[in-house]
């Protein structure tokens, strides 16, 4: 994947804090350089049971699965919520690395949140990006694989998918890694019959 994949990842985060409509949010996490891998699940579900007093809700997917749950306190506006209505949740991850050649060690977390206005329906996005900073300690062509220490000294050794993601690359040189992580959940009114 090449740099529009981590301009990808960010832009998903970016969309799922987004998702909340009329939310107020704390800084989104920048978006990571580099070249990145995504995945995201999204899963939908209908409301089958809600007792508001209780704060107990329940639900089933497309596929038949049924979940339940006690909605924490702090979900906001489970009073709009009604029998038929549909909740989507969306998980979003992403991990992208630059090489940096220069550069100092050091991890940096960044997080973000945001829910829906009092009053709407139950909407709300939790994303976090960590970076990493690490140094290549040894390249192995021949399986290929890549070791690297990171900020606290910790050694790891990672197969590459990618051989050709190694030219240039030389022990000693710095490489960032992003890790990126986000889920949103919104609630919407039930269909129309």
């Amino acid at each position: 994947m090449t740099r529009t994949g981590s301009l990808f990842a960010a832009a998903c985060i970016t969309a799922a804090l987004s998702f909340v409509t009329e939310a107020s949010a704390q800084q989104a996490p920048a978006a990571p350089k580099g070249e990145a891998i995504v995945a995201t699940t999204t899963v939908t579900a209908t409301v089958t049971k809600i007792d508001h007093t209780n704060r107990q809700v329940s639900v089933k997917t497309a596929a038949g699965k049924e979940y339940s749950f006690v909605a924490d306190s702090a979900a906001r506006n489970l009073d709009q919520v009604k029998l038929g209505d549909v909740v989507t949740v969306t998980y979003e991850e992403a991990l992208a690395y630059e090489l940096v050649k220069t550069g100092t060690h050091g991890i940096v977390t960044t997080t973000g949140a945001a829910r829906s206005e009092k009053g709407a329906k139950p909407a709300g996005v939790v994303a976090q990006q960590t970076t990493a900073t690490v140094t290549v300690t040894a390249i192995d062509r021949s399986v290929p694989s890549i070791t690297f220490t990171g900020p606290r000294g910790n050694s790891r050794t990672i197969k590459v998918l990618h051989p050709e993601k190694l030219e240039g690359v030389k022990v000693g040189d710095l490489v960032q890694l992003t890790y990126s992580e986000a889920l949103a959940l919104k609630v919407v009114e039930a269909p129309k019959k």
